[in-house]
């Protein structure tokens, strides 16, 4: 499956496992430049040489990057700059704040998820916008959740935050069209992920039962009854790229023949 992505520069936060590094393993595997940014560095080296090993790409590199921190994002893409010349896709990513109701949660917890999932996606968002101004043109893909859609029980800070990148990418849709700048928010659901997991054990813990029967349980709301798979997700959020990508190429060719 060719996605025309082959040469382009890609970074991907928070990519050292899960939703994260099966998409940087996907543009990878279809010829594209890529960065892949999180905080543990045995981690993040581990995922970039399984990456290259299973792509064959060795066009791929890592820098570590804690996404509450400014300085760190800057880096990253300082990096990806320096490496591939340019950022043509910026993948946001984060990983989620700690689960719990509205009295469990004082100021300092709102701060961090905060910092965690919303302020971390607008500082990467402004550090790549001036490459991708400078080339014409650019792709930015957020992570959030389905809660996007619905609330999700016990998942206050997830739901309020999430929801905040929703708005930003709308608002910056209508900023950034003008510079060929085109930005998707995807919520995934219940995919089979580490956090997805810690989330069900907790869950599990909270109503003293067993951990298989909490899953069963949200397997089977599933209509599909079974979670969704990473490289699932990843394909979805490269498509949307794929698509932006002609999209661009088609608005330029009316353009030019206009």
């Amino acid at each position: 499956m060719d996605l025309k992505l082959k040469g382009k520069s890609v970074i991907v936060m928070a990519a050292s496992k899960g939703l994260g590094k099966a998409t940087a393993e996907l543009f990878a595997e279809e010829g594209a430049k890529v960065v892949i940014a999180s905080r543990n560095e045995e981690e993040l080296a581990r995922a970039a040489t399984e990456i290259k090993k299973t792509t064959n790409n060795h066009a791929v590199e890592y820098h570590i990057c804690d996404v509450t921190q400014k300085e760190d994002i800057q880096a990253v893409v300082a990096f990806a700059k320096e490496k591939h010349g340019t950022v043509d896709v910026l993948v946001n990513n984060s990983g989620g704040p700690p689960a719990g109701t509205f009295d469990q949660f004082d100021d300092e917890d709102w701060q961090k998820a905060y910092e965690l999932n919303l302020l971390s996606y607008v500082r990467a968002i402004r550090e790549v916008l001036p490459y991708m101004r400078e080339q014409g043109g650019g792709h930015i893909v957020n992570f959030a959740s389905s809660s996007i859609k619905q609330s999700l029980d016990n998942l206050l800070l997830s739901n309020t935050f999430r929801a905040g990148v929703v708005g930003l990418a709308k608002s910056l849709a209508q900023e950034l069209s003008q510079d060929n700048i085109l930005i998707n928010t995807l919520g995934p659901g219940r995919i089979a992920t580490g956090r997805v997991e810690s989330l069900d054990r907790t869950k599990a813990e909270k109503k003293e039962v067993a951990y298989e029967e909490i899953k069963e349980a949200e397997e089977h709301a599933i209509p599909m009854r079974r979670y969704g798979q990473p490289e699932e997700f990843a394909r979805q959020a490269s498509s949307f790229v794929q698509t932006q990508i002609h999209m661009l190429r088609d608005k330029r060719c009316l353009l030019m023949e206009g």
